[in-house]
């Protein structure tokens, strides 16, 4: 099992740091992302680390202001939100791959489990 936590409401420009904790799971064999879905739009990729934390990925439209990073000691990955933008509004999902990190993890077919989601927004 996933639980993402640490939603909220903010104003522009401020952060917001994601946690998602697993159970369940041999937490440090899995490629951990994080994706997100806004109203009325499909769920879109944010960011995807490797099993190690060595290497990660991100979205254009985050890459810079957004940072994740994992804990396998404690089996939590976390999305560190900053300079939040009002489109960066949507509730965002952890999601845990068992395939090895690569140029497919931004595709979320490839992610086995999912969180329940938690709300991020954003307002001007």
């Amino acid at each position: 099992q996933l639980q993402a936590s640490g939603g909220g409401l903010v104003q522009a420009g401020g952060s917001l740091r994601l946690s998602c904790a697993a159970s369940g799971l041999t937490f440090r064999y899995y490629v951990m992302g994080w994706f997100r879905q806004a109203p009325g739009k499909e769920r879109e990729f944010v960011s995807a680390i490797s099993w190690s934390g060595g290497s990660t990925v991100y979205a254009d439209s985050v890459k810079g202001r957004f940072t994740i990073s994992r804990d396998n000691a404690q089996n939590t990955v976390y999305l560190q939100m900053n300079s939040l933008k009002p489109e960066d509004t949507a509730v965002y999902y952890c999601a845990a791959s068992p395939q090895s990190y690569g140029s497919g993890s931004y595709r979320p077919q490839v992610y086995d489990y999912w969180g329940q989601g938690t709300q991020v927004t954003v307002s001007s």
